[in-house]
C-alpha cells in the first residue's frame, strides 16, 4: 500500500520525466561525426577537375582523387583525347627501386607536381628528392636532393623565364635566371618599411631575398609595380601569446573616415636597362580627388591591365567614395597618362565585377558597367569613345572567360538570363563584339565553373547543383562536349545514408523580391516530428551563404544532430543580381539583412509543419558573426540561440575597403589656414566622415543564448570587435558565453574541428536540451 509521500514522489517523477521528454530530444552526435566536411571528402574524393593548362597550348593535365585513389591525366582538347599521364603501378615500382621501400600506387605523394614548359617535362619531388618525368617516352629521371630554397618563393619569373624579380631591404632587384654568379641588379634605392616594393611591406628582415609586388609584362621587356605609401597610416596590433615569449605583431590598418589612408603609385622598369635611374613613375595623380586609389581591393586583376606589349599600362582609378572611376592609359616610357573614359555609378561602383579588356594593343576596349542597373559589356574605340553595347538585357554579365580577337568574339559567364532558372547559376555565353549572335553554350540546368585554354577556344566545364554531383567535361567554342573527364562519385556517401539538400525560394520582406536558399534535414528525418530550425547567415554584399553547386559543407553535419538547417540570401547580399538588389543595404551595414531572414524562416515554417519556430538558432562567421548577433539583439522574441564567430561587431574599427564602400563615406569641405608662403590666407581641404551602427549599441536587448568566439591574433577583423561587445554585455548585466581561440587568425584553421563541435554542443544544449557531461571530450579527428 502506497503512502501519501510515495504517491507524491511517483507523481513528481512522472511529471518530471514527461516535461524532460517533451523538451529534451536526442542529439545524434555520431551521425554528425560521420558527415563532417572532412569525412564526406574522404568518401567522395575530389568534387571538380582543376585543369593545369599548358602555356599557349590546348593541352592540360590534372590530378583527381576518387574512391580508387589519386589519378593523373593528360588531355589534348583539340584532339578530344584523355589518357593517363603515367601508369601508377609502374611509377610506384620505379620509386620503390630508387628509395628501397614500397609505395602505395593508389596514394602516390608526388609533391609540387608541375609542367616545365621550357624543358617540356614534368617535375616533382618525393621525400626531398627531385624527379623529372618525360611524357613522350614515360621516362622517370632521378635528380638531386631538394634544396631549402629550390622553389624560390621569393622569385617572380618573367614570362620567358630569363629574369627573376625580387625585393630586398624594401627595394626592387633583378637577377638573370641563368646567371651562375647570381649578379644582382638594384632598380630602386628609396624603399623603406611601409613604403616598400616588398609584398610584405612591414617586414624588418634585412639582406634577405623576399617576394616583391612587381609584375611582368607579357613580352618580358618590362615589369611594373604598385607601391603603396603607408607610412602615415595608423598602426594596429595583436599579441601572439603562443610564442616562446609572447610576441607583438604590428601592422598598418586604415579605418573608416580616418585622415591618413594608403597612397598608391605605379612604377615601370626596363629589364635591359639595369640601373637605379631605370624606373618611371606613372603620372596617376588626380588633383581634384583626395585619397584616390589605383585598382586595389576587389577589382578583377587588381584593377591594372596589360596588353601583349609593354609600351602602355592600363589602370582603373577610383575616388574614395567609390562612385567614380577613370580608365587610364599610361605611357610606360614617359609616365604620361591620359583618361580614356570615366564613369559614375551611385551609390558605389560594383568593383567586384568591373573589368577592362585590351583588344589588339589598345585599338579597342571592352568595359563592364551597371549603367542600366544590370551589369553589361560595352565596346570603346582607341580614343575612349563608345562604339556599341555588346550585351543587352535584364541579367548580369559576369567574368570574361575568353576573348577571340580574330573572330571578334567574347566568351563570358552570365547570371539570371534564362527564364525559370536559378539566377545564381553561372552560364557560359558567346557574343560578337558588335552585339550580334549571342548564344548560350551550356544547356544544362546547373551552375558552370569555366576554365579556358590559352590557345584555342576550349573550356573545361565543371557543372553541378547542390542536388547534382559535379560532372566535368571539355567543350569547344560552340559549346559541344568533346571529352568527358570526371563525375563525382557519391556511391559511398549514399551507402552511408547521405541525401542531397533541398533548394527553396521565398519572398523578401517586400513580398516581391525572390530569395533563394538551401535546406538540410537529418538523414533519419520524420515528417511527423517537430525540429528546431537553425539558419546559417552571411550578409554579403560580395557573396551569400548558401552553396550554388555541389559541395561538402558543415551544415550537413549540424543537421544530423536533429535540426533543420537552412541558408538563404537577402536583399543587398550579392553582386550577381541587379544593381538594386546588390545596393539595397548601402549605408546600413547592420540592419538590412535581418528582416528578410526572419520573414524567410516564417514562410518556411508556414509551408512545413515539421519546423518548430519556437526554437530558432542562428550562426555565422565574420560578417555572419556580426549578422547573427544583430539578429538576436533585434528580434529577441524570435531568435533564441546565436553562435557568432570572428564578427565585425563594430565596423567603425574595420578596414576602409569594406566599411567605406558598403556603408559609405562622405567628403566634407573645410577651410584651413594656409602656410605663410601662400598668397591666400585660407584654403579648402576635404575631410572624410563615416559613422556606422554597431552591435554594441544593441547589447541591452540580449534575451537568448549567445556564444561569442574570436581568434586572438585576427589581423583582419580585430579581436577588439568581439571584446567591445563583451564589455557592453557585461555592463548591461547580460549572461553570455565567450571564448578566445589562442593563436588563431580570422579563419580558425587547425582549431576549426574543435569550434565546429563546440557549435554542435551549444545548439544541442539550448535548442534540444541535451546537456552532455563535461568529462566527455570533443571527438577531434586526427590529421
Amino acid at each position: 500500500m502506497f503512502t501519501h509521500l510515495s504517491r507524491t514522489l511517483l507523481l513528481f517523477l512522472f511529471i518530471l520525466s514527461f516535461a524532460t521528454g517533451a523538451f529534451a530530444q536526442q542529439a545524434n552526435f555520431e551521425a554528425a561525426e560521420q558527415f563532417t566536411e572532412d569525412r564526406m571528402e574522404k568518401m567522395t574524393g575530389d568534387t571538380q577537375v582543376n585543369p593545369q593548362w599548358i602555356e599557349d597550348q590546348d593541352r592540360f593535365w590534372y590530378s583527381y582523387e576518387n574512391p580508387s585513389g589519386t589519378h593523373w591525366y593528360f588531355v589534348d582538347a583539340e584532339e578530344g583525347e584523355k589518357r593517363s599521364l603515367f601508369d601508377r603501378k609502374k611509377m610506384a615500382a620505379q620509386l620503390s627501386e630508387n628509395f628501397s621501400k614500397t609505395f602505395n600506387h593508389k596514394k602516390l605523394e608526388l609533391n609540387e607536381f608541375e609542367y616545365n614548359v621550357k624543358n617540356g617535362l614534368f617535375t616533382f619531388h618525393v621525400d626531398s628528392i627531385n624527379f623529372k618525368y618525360k611524357l613522350e617516352n614515360n621516362e622517370l629521371i632521378k635528380g638531386d636532393s631538394l634544396k631549402e630554397e629550390s622553389n624560390k618563393r621569393w622569385a617572380t619569373y618573367s614570362p620567358d623565364s630569363s629574369w627573376i624579380a625580387y625585393a630586398k631591404n624594401h627595394d626592387l632587384y633583378l637577377l638573370k635566371a641563368d646567371d651562375p654568379d647570381s649578379t644582382e641588379y638594384q632598380l630602386t634605392d628609396d624603399g623603406e618599411r611601409w613604403y616598400s616594393f616588398q609584398a610584405e611591406a612591414g617586414d624588418t628582415t634585412s639582406n634577405k631575398k623576399l617576394r616583391s609586388v612587381a609584375e611582368w609584362f607579357e613580352d618580358s621587356n618590362k615589369l611594373y609595380a604598385k607601391r603603396t605609401d603607408q607610412r602615415d597610416v595608423e598602426e594596429l596590433w595583436v599579441i601572439n601569446s603562443l610564442k616562446e615569449r609572447p610576441e607583438l605583431e604590428t601592422y598598418k590598418y586604415p579605418m573608416p573616415g580616418e585622415e591618413n589612408v594608403p597612397q598608391d603609385e605605379i612604377w615601370t622598369f626596363k629589364a635591359d636597362t639595369l640601373s637605379k635611374t631605370n624606373g618611371v613613375k606613372l603620372n596617376t595623380d588626380r588633383k581634384d580627388w583626395k585619397d584616390e586609389a589605383i585598382g586595389g581591393a576587389f577589382f578583377n586583376n587588381g584593377g591594372i591591365y596589360t596588353g601583349t606589349g609593354s609600351d602602355y599600362l592600363y589602370m582603373l582609378r577610383r575616388n574614395r567614395e567609390w562612385n567614380k572611376i577613370d580608365v587610364l592609359k599610361s605611357n610606360t616610357n614617359t609616365g604620361e597618362t591620359e583618361v580614356l573614359f570615366s564613369e559614375e555609378s551611385n551609390p558605389y561602383f560594383n568593383v567586384m565585377l568591373a573589368n577592362l579588356a585590351i583588344i589588339n594593343e589598345g585599338e579597342e576596349y571592352i568595359w563592364w558597367s551597371e549603367r542600366t542597373g544590370w551589369g553589361q559589356f560595352y565596346r570603346y574605340d582607341k580614343n575612349g569613345n563608345l562604339k556599341n553595347k555588346i550585351t543587352d538585357g535584364y541579367f548580369v554579365a559576369g567574368d570574361i572567360a575568353k576573348i577571340d580577337t580574330t573572330e571578334q568574339t567574347l566568351y563570358f559567364e552570365g547570371y539570371g538570363r534564362e527564364a525559370d532558372m536559378n539566377p545564381y547559376y553561372s552560364q557560359l555565353y558567346k557574343v560578337n563584339f558588335d552585339g550580334s549572335d549571342m548564344e548560350r553554350l551550356t544547356p544544362e540546368n546547373a551552375t558552370h565553373e569555366i576554365s579556358s585554354s590559352d590557345n584555342g577556344n576550349y573550356f573545361v566545364d565543371n557543372y553541378s547543383r547542390v542536388d547534382l554531383p559535379t560532372q566535368s567535361v571539355v567543350r569547344n567554342g560552340d559549346g559541344d562536349i568533346i571529352t568527358q573527364l570526371e563525375q563525382t562519385d557519391v556511391s559511398r556517401l549514399r551507402e552511408a545514408g547521405w541525401q542531397a539538400p533541398e533548394k527553396f525560394k521565398v519572398k523578401a520582406g517586400d513580398d516581391a523580391t525572390d530569395i533563394y536558399g538551401v535546406m538540410w534535414k537529418p538523414f533519419d528525418f520524420d515528417s511527423t516530428k517537430s525540429y528546431p530550425i537553425i539558419t546559417y547567415v552571411y550578409p554579403g554584399p560580395q557573396v551569400e551563404p548558401f552553396p550554388i553547386g555541389f559541395s561538402h559543407v558543415d551544415e550537413t553535419a549540424l543537421a544530423q544532430l536533429g535540426f533543420v538547417v537552412v541558408a538563404m540570401g537577402q536583399r543587398g547580399g550579392s553582386p550577381i543580381r541587379s544593381k538594386y538588389y546588390h545596393n539595397y543595404g548601402y549605408g546600413d551595414l547592420r540592419d538590412y539583412p535581418l528582416k528578410d531572414n526572419k520573414y524567410g524562416l516564417e514562410q518556411l515554417a508556414a509551408r512545413h509543419s515539421f519546423i518548430d519556430l519556437d526554437k530558432v538558432g542562428i550562426y555565422g562567421h565574420s560578417g555572419g558573426g556580426f549578422m547573427s548577433t544583430a539578429a538576436l539583439f533585434t528580434y529577441p522574441d524570435f531568435y533564441d540561440v546565436a553562435v557568432s564567430s570572428a564578427g565585425n561587431h563594430d565596423n567603425n574599427i574595420y578596414n576602409i575597403w569594406w566599411s567605406e564602400i558598403h556603408h559609405g563615406v562622405k567628403g566634407v569641405e573645410k577651410e584651413v589656414e594656409a602656410d605663410s608662403t601662400s598668397s591666400d590666407s585660407v584654403k579648402t581641404e576635404t575631410d572624410f566622415q563615416s559613422e556606422i551602427e554597431t552591435n554594441i549599441d544593441l547589447a541591452q536587448n540580449l534575451e537568448g543564448h549567445l556564444l561569442l568566439v574570436h581568434g586572438t591574433i585576427d589581423n583582419n577583423v580585430h579581436p577588439a570587435n568581439t571584446i567591445r561587445l563583451a564589455n557592453a554585455l557585461i555592463k548591461n548585466g547580460k549572461k553570455f558565453d565567450f571564448m578566445m581561440l589562442p593563436g588563431q587568425r580570422h579563419g580558425f584553421r587547425d582549431y576549426s574541428p574543435y569550434f565546429e563541435r563546440l557549435r554542435w554542443r551549444y545548439f544541442a544544449e539550448h535548442l534540444l536540451g541535451v546537456y552532455r557531461p563535461n568529462k566527455i571530450d570533443y571527438n577531434i579527428p586526427e590529421d
